[in-house]
């Protein structure tokens, strides 16, 4: 029996189209054509069951791009019908859904949530944000987006109408008696007549409380309302850090939050997310990149970097340096990418296209290349660090990097007593150690 560390190493996959980087589709051997074909995602989520990953995680995105014909439409299925299907091909790993609470009917939502949770006997996780553009908007008879305030102040009326959806009833209160002619204890069953500024919802839920509780509540929010949000609300975070340095600041500045916030003492695990190249020699990962990245159309990663700083890049030089860019202070779009970008160009004084490469796959997130132990090497650096309870993997190809991982990298985590050797908890909050 190998010898194993107080904590292990919580890892998660991010599923998204045929990978992370932008040119994955464009690869002889990618999945493209099966994107649209459940039994992919279920493919997909059986290998990470088989490396024995905590979860699936599916972002959700509420708009089509209709108008380019170079961007992936990675969200084909709704994140819960999709997670539903997974979980009747798997029987260990945990299933997290994208929420918008910007979007959302709570009582609906929180149905369905606690629905699969019953389904999969705890398995199901959510991670609450207030979503990005106004295309998504206008799909939901608004002209526009809500001011970055009004999104968050929704979301935290949101989290809160939830955890009482969430807990309204006891399954222990369905009694089904029939020599008393009772079905339910309806002693214990109350309305809790939520009546707040964006919600007014009755309750109790139609669902009992799940076989865990409630679904592990996640949140990936980084500007100043993301991480007060997350403090007073989250049980996990993902987070956008290229190098140690910007993940100890995130884990500093929640930290405060979570002191300034109602439970002071708790700890929120923290994922960070993870790009890895990994090969049996640092070559062959750096060739890895490197194919991917000599793949990439620049118009498509000068869409992408747009996207990211809210202005336009199409007519910038790439072989000269990035122009300047706003302060995040000054910055009104979703902050967590914008710092980590900004973090980029003053570590490494980028050309445009130098800027574009670390941006192909993950968009800034940490990335690591070379051998099984070099990657675990790193990983376990940021472990130690407090910094890191596991990461988010975002692999560059699927299932291509997937399949990597779980065959080179696992068995290094494993050898070292970061992660485990098998499933024991019943539940994905039991996994999670919350």
């Amino acid at each position: 029996m190998l010898k194993t560390t107080e904590k292990q190493l919580h890892i998660g996959v991010l599923l998204y189209g045929c990978g992370h980087h932008q040119a994955a589709w464009l690869m002889d051997n990618s999945r493209i054509e099966d994107i649209g074909s459940i039994s992919y995602y279920q493919e997909l989520a059986q290998l990470a069951e088989k490396g024995l990953l905590d979860a699936v995680f599916f972002a959700d995105h509420h708009a089509f791009p209709a108008n380019d014909a170079q961007v992936m439409p990675a969200f084909w299925f709704d994140p819960l019908i999709n997670l539903t299907a997974i979980s009747q091909v798997t029987h260990h790993i945990g299933l997290v859904a994208t929420i918008s609470s910007t979007f959302s009917n709570p009582y609906t939502v929180s149905r369905q949530l606690l629905s699969l949770d019953h389904l999969t006997k705890g398995r199901v996780g959510w991670n609450l944000v207030t979503s990005m553009s106004d295309n998504e908007a206008r799909n939901h008879s608004m002209e526009a987006l809500p001011l970055h305030n009004q999104r968050y102040e929704k979301a935290e009326e949101f989290s809160i109408l939830m955890d009482q959806l969430f807990l309204s009833w006891d399954a222990c209160d369905f009694v089904h008696n029939r020599e008393e002619n009772k079905i339910i204890n309806a002693s214990n069953i109350h309305s809790f007549n939520h009546s707040g500024h964006y919600f007014q919802v009755a309750g109790p839920s139609t669902v009992p409380k799940s076989p865990q509780g409630a679904p592990v509540k996640m949140q990936a929010g980084a500007s100043k309302q993301g991480v007060a949000l997350a403090a007073n609300h989250a049980e996990v975070v993902y987070s956008v850090s290229w190098n140690l340095k910007q993940a100890k600041n995130f884990r500093h500045k929640l930290n405060d939050a979570i002191e300034k916030s109602s439970k002071p003492k708790k700890h929120i695990k923290i994922l960070p997310g993870l790009v890895t190249y990994v090969g049996h020699t640092h070559e062959e990962a750096l060739a890895k990149k490197e194919a991917l990245d000599q793949a990439l159309p620049i118009e498509v990663a000068l869409k992408q970097l747009s996207s990211f700083i809210q202005q336009d890049c199409l007519n910038w030089n790439i072989d000269e340096k990035v122009p300047p860019l706003p302060s995040v202070e000054a910055f009104k779009g979703p902050v967590g990418r914008y710092e980590t970008i900004l973090e980029i160009i003053r570590d490494t004084n980028p050309t445009v296209k130098e800027l574009l490469g670390y941006l192909n796959a993950g968009g800034g997130h940490c990335t690591l290349i070379g051998t099984p132990k070099e990657i675990v090497d790193q990983m376990e650096i940021w472990f130690k660090e407090g910094v890191a309870d596991g990461f988010n993997l975002m692999p560059p190809t699927l299932p291509d990097s997937l399949e990597d991982f779980v065959e080179m990298i696992v068995p290094e985590m494993q050898k070292r007593g970061l992660f485990r050797e098998a499933y024991m908890e019943h539940t994905f909050r039991e996994r999670m150690g919350l």
